[in-house]
């Protein structure tokens, strides 16, 4: 164990449970977002973020490292209006502008809303990150609602989709399209059936997307996380799952948020000037290969 891994949680965790999308500080232990060791280096200067999830979990760990190298962050969110303000709090902290927007991604007019309000607020869009997921486990088939797969998907998919669509034209050269994919995507299980199957359709719509635009100078990749500890874990698993969450990777616990922060910002910036199509895993050694 490395001396860092020393300092991050380890199962087992408490049994716990919420009711979805769950809340960051009913958590035990609460997640690290990076609010005390993320530093920044200008990287981001002068840029303009929309993060989607961005209230909590990965999300929040992304607008926080973002802000932190110079960027103003659009927050969009379900209605965890505590979280996504907590996140804005730390935005606010470095000196860069949040905006902070409620509302229903799976609706392609919020959508358009979204990427209308950033440029009225900012004047601009730089990067694009398709974060937010919904996901809900089941041992059957059968207990899969119709309702529910297309929820699913349109969370997970549909939304990617609406946002690329409405931000792109407006999206100079050198700006940047991130998609949260999963492990999940190559190591589906059973009991996330409808996740997973949209993680495949995310990893195989960033490589489509990044050839459609890479005449516009627009960069499309994708971050895999493996198991992430964010409030998706305790609000959509049994909670007899939740205590050895992480367990399974080969660094034998659940990453934490703060631990994605920079491959979003590799991909998000000019050290990424070359990637595009790609899928960066961030799987504790759960291997995508």
């Amino acid at each position: 164990m490395s001396e860092a891994d020393a300092h991050r949680p380890m199962p087992p965790q408490p049994v716990q449970e919420q009711s979805p999308p769950g809340l960051t500080g009913a958590m035990k232990p609460v997640p690290d977002h990076g609010e005390e060791t993320y530093v920044g280096a200008g990287r981001l200067k002068g840029k303009v973020a929309l993060i989607t999830g961005a209230d909590s979990g990965i999300g929040r760990a992304v607008a926080i490292a973002f802000a932190r190298e110079g960027a103003d962050i659009v927050i969009s969110y379900l209605s965890e209006d505590q979280d996504a303000n907590e996140t804005a709090r730390w935005v606010d902290q470095v000196g860069r502008k949040a905006l902070v927007l409620p509302g229903d991604i799976t609706s392609e007019d919020h959508c358009r809303h979204l990427v209308r309000q950033c440029l009225e607020n900012f004047g601009q869009l730089d990067i694009l990150v398709n974060n937010a997921a919904f996901q809900r486990t089941y041992a059957d088939i059968g207990d899969i609602s119709s309702e529910e797969w297309d929820r699913t998907f349109r969370t997970n998919i549909y939304a990617p989709f609406f946002l690329s669509r409405a931000a792109i034209p407006h999206m100079k050269p050198g700006s940047a399209i991130i998609n949260t994919t999963s492990i999940q995507s190559r190591q589906p299980s059973p009991h996330l059936l409808a996740y997973a199957a949209t993680k495949g359709a995310i990893s195989n719509f960033t490589a489509g997307l990044a050839e459609m635009v890479a005449d516009k100078g627009i960069r499309v990749n994708a971050v895999a996380p493996g198991p992430i500890w964010t409030p998706l874990i305790p609000s959509t698993m049994p909670p007899e799952k939740t205590k050895d969450f992480g367990k399974q990777a080969l660094l034998g616990r659940a990453g934490q948020p703060a631990e994605l922060a920079g491959a979003f910002v590799l991909l998000a910036s000019d050290l990424g000037s070359y990637m595009t199509g790609a899928v960066i895993p961030v799987t504790g050694g759960e291997i995508m290969i």
